[in-house]
């Protein structure tokens, strides 16, 4: 018996099979003549027969419902006639409506959504308003608070009471209240006497704490003073100069009417002399060499003392008022005077008035030899800069000077004056409270190279020898000593409230790393601003060198 296989071979020939072809029309007829029919035994007998329907079966009816035609819904296209035609065949016409109709082969995958990006440099917009105020207008404002009040009805009137009574304050009246501007006072003076007064008061925000100092990366200070000397009687007057660092490294300074030498290397002190009766010392500076002190007197003398013996050796008279300044070249000692004139004593002979300087309208309160005695720089009350030809020919008692350069850059008194140690042509000035600025100046051409303003009046400016930077002393309201590089202007350091008072005088040590500071406050303070640098060994030659292995120099 052959045996004939449940499912077809995959061997068996396409011949075999009935060619039909697959279209919708037969799938729907076929499925709608199948009905699903459940078991029944019929007989006695051990063989079972199915009949159509169980009617006792309740999952299972006799027969299904054909299934209810969709209608098509709204834009979709109709099944006409001549469609169905052509799909009971298999066959699709090119361009016809059945070729438009879309087969979905895959799902639906939607697009990634785009976020908006944001360029780095378009910063992120943000509600700048308050949340609680959002309309900072006088008059919307006031009227949004006017109806914020107290309504007594809905809350308990003993409570409110109580806080009326505790607090003082009337019911629905506001502590804090929104008030048009008040208008602009006629009379201007007091607008301007507060602008010329704001620069005492006003501290500079981007300074530091008055503890501690102001330094860059790159450059550090000492926040407080190596040694504090007590001066009491320093005299607190801007246009005075009470303070003298030798090349001996030996300190004058001037107390009320007495003169004082503190020697550095022991720490002695020494009473130099006293001022006549009635008069103070208004001015002190030591010669080149150190050896003499120049002491000027409130009553326009000028003395001079050995510094070595303590004695006074000549006084110098001929000035109608106090001399604020003194300045030395050799054996010219240079005073200036209270009436606006400068004078040149020559220590060497009887009639010491040489040279009188007439250039300035008032007191001459600032007063600087070059190095080499080239020029001298000067500096008045009258808010005027010279600079004088210190190189005359023969000189008398009648002689007149004439200013080489005047500077009227400044808007107040000049004090401050300091020649560059390392470049001769540079000299800087600096300003009092109206003016507070410093400016340097090129003595070669008489030009302005620089100009620095600054938090407060400038009392004093010294150059550093080793570094290209120069320090600045100041006094209200800061009272700094302040440390600029040059010529970037750079503030290199600073120290805050370096006195109670203000910094009104300074001196740079023979060494150059130390600064001497005095102030109001009767303080003498030590100030390590700057290092000395190393020195650099030099190799000996053969040729200077002696039979006995000593320097060439040392034979004499």
């Amino acid at each position: 018996m052959a045996y004939n296989p449940k499912t077809p071979t995959r061997h068996r020939s396409r011949s075999d099979v009935a060619k039909t072809p697959l279209t919708p029309s037969l799938l729907i007829s076929g499925f709608n003549n199948v009905t699903i029919s459940s078991p029944t035994k019929t007989g006695g007998n051990k063989s079972s027969k199915y009949s159509v329907a169980d009617i006792t079966n309740p999952f299972i009816s006799r027969s299904r419902p054909v299934s209810p035609v969709k209608r098509a819904t709204s834009g979709s296209i109709n099944v006409t006639e001549s469609l169905q035609r052509q799909a009971s065949s298999g066959v699709i016409r090119k361009g016809g409506v059945e070729s438009k109709l879309d087969v979905v082969s895959r799902d639906y995958v939607p697009p990634p959504k785009s976020e908006a990006k944001r360029s780095r440099s378009t910063p992120a917009m943000r509600d700048s308003r308050d949340r609680f105020i959002t309309n900072r207008e006088v008059t919307e404002v006031a009227a949004t608070l006017d109806l914020v009040s107290l309504n007594p009805t809905t809350t308990s009137p003993g409570h409110t009471a109580r806080l009326v009574a505790a607090t003082g304050v009337p019911i629905n009246k506001r502590v804090l209240a929104y008030h048009e501007a008040p208008p602009a006072a006629s009379d201007t003076t007091l607008n301007q006497q507060r602008e010329l007064a704001r620069p005492l008061y006003a501290r500079p925000g981007t300074l530091a704490s008055s503890s501690g100092a102001v330094t860059n990366k790159s450059r550090k200070i000492a926040t407080q003073p190596e040694r504090v000397l007590d001066a009491p009687g320093m005299v607190d007057d801007f246009y005075l100069n009470l303070l003298s660092w030798s090349v001996l490294n030996v300190v004058a300074v001037a107390l009320s009417e007495n003169t004082y030498i503190w020697k550095a290397d022991t720490g002695s002190v020494v009473l130099v002399g006293e001022a006549p009766e009635g008069s103070y010392v208004s001015s002190v500076d030591f010669s080149n060499d150190g050896a003499f002190l120049g002491i000027g007197v409130g009553t326009g003398d000028v003395e001079l003392w050995d510094v070595e013996t303590g004695q006074k050796l000549r006084s110098m008279s001929g000035h109608q008022a106090q001399v604020a300044a003194l300045s030395w070249h050799a054996h010219i000692l240079s005073s200036a005077c209270g009436d606006g004139s400068i004078w040149h004593h020559d220590v060497r002979i009887a009639r010491h008035k040489v040279m009188e300087l007439l250039g300035h309208s008032g007191e001459v309160c600032g007063l600087k030899w070059r190095a080499d005695g080239e020029l001298l720089a000067s500096g008045g009350n009258d808010n005027v800069v010279n600079i004088w030809d210190g190189r005359v020919g023969d000189v008398n008692e009648g002689s007149r000077g004439v200013a080489r350069w005047t500077k009227r850059n400044h808007t107040a008194a000049v004090k401050a004056l300091a020649w560059c140690p390392w470049q001769p042509s540079l000299l800087a000035s600096g300003g009092g409270t109206n003016d507070a600025t410093v400016h340097v100046w090129n003595s070669t051409t008489g030009g302005r190279l620089h100009s620095l303003k600054m938090p407060a009046q400038v009392t004093s400016v010294q150059w550093s020898p080793h570094k290209k930077e120069f320090l600045t002393t100041h006094g209200y309201p800061s009272n700094a000593i302040m440390v600029h590089a040059y010529p970037s202007l750079d503030r290199a350091a600073e120290i805050r409230d370096a006195h109670d008072s203000r910094v009104l005088f300074s001196c740079v040590s023979p060494a150059g790393d130390m600064v001497c500071t005095g102030a109001g406050d009767e303080n003498l303070k030590f100030w390590r601003i700057w290092e000395i640098p190393p020195v650099k060994k030099r190799k000996e030659s053969k040729e200077g060198r002696s039979l006995t292995g000593s320097g060439i120099l040392s034979l004499r």
